[in-house]
């Protein structure tokens, strides 16, 4: 793949959520806000077995586009993160991510923007 065909982050991320029906996609664009990330991403799964499958398929696509990423929190799938160092994706199960809230919290830092 040549370098100006390969997709950047975000879009693997998107296109992966897409293919594994994500419910409820949030994009937190955080540049020029914070040195954490350009986007965090939240997104929910219908039952920790969705939730870890949607995780196991970024992480694979990630991969396969020469991207580099950490996973934590697959063996129990309430709540799976995905560090892809300028994207961190949050995946949810519902019931877990009302509690969290993580949307609420960032959004006095950043603009949301549903998917």
């Amino acid at each position: 793949m040549k370098k100006a065909e390969k997709q950047d982050e975000i879009t693997v991320i998107k296109n992966s959520l897409e293919d594994m029906k994500a419910e409820d996609v949030v994009i937190i664009d955080l540049k020029g806000k914070t040195s954490i990330a350009s986007y965090m991403v939240v997104a929910s799964g219908t039952s920790n077995r969705h939730v870890a499958s949607i995780a196991q398929k970024i992480e694979e696509n990630l991969k396969k586009s020469g991207y580099k990423c950490s996973v934590e929190g697959e063996e129990k799938a309430d709540w799976v993160l995905i560090d892809a160092f300028d994207v961190i994706v949050h995946i949810f199960r519902p019931e877990v991510r009302e509690f969290y809230n993580l949307e609420k919290m960032w959004q006095s830092v950043a603009n949301l923007r549903k998917e």
